[in-house]
């Protein structure tokens, strides 16, 4: 028998286990939807800002880069927002 059909562990503690597997699930989500957004970001933002890449970003560059994060930051919290309350 497999670790999940052992009759040897109770209903609770295969509950307990399942959530956990479950939070972990949850956990490693989040990471690759906050990493995947990091890199979105950041490739939407410096394709839109830096006109001319050099060795460093020029002061308009730089206020675009930040004004750009934010308002990314700003409308994808609106949206889930707006997602999460339809549920």
């Amino acid at each position: 028998m497999d670790s999940f059909s052992s009759p040897s562990m109770s209903s609770s503690g295969s509950q307990q286990s399942t959530e956990a597997v479950m939070e972990q699930i949850k956990t490693q989500l989040a990471q690759a939807y906050a990493q995947e957004f990091m890199e979105t970001l950041g490739t939407k933002c410096f394709a839109k800002c830096v006109t001319k890449p050099g060795t460093s970003l020029t002061g308009s560059e730089s206020s675009c880069i930040s004004r750009c994060v934010e308002r990314y930051m700003e409308a994808t919290g609106i949206v889930s927002r707006a997602l999460f309350s339809q549920r």
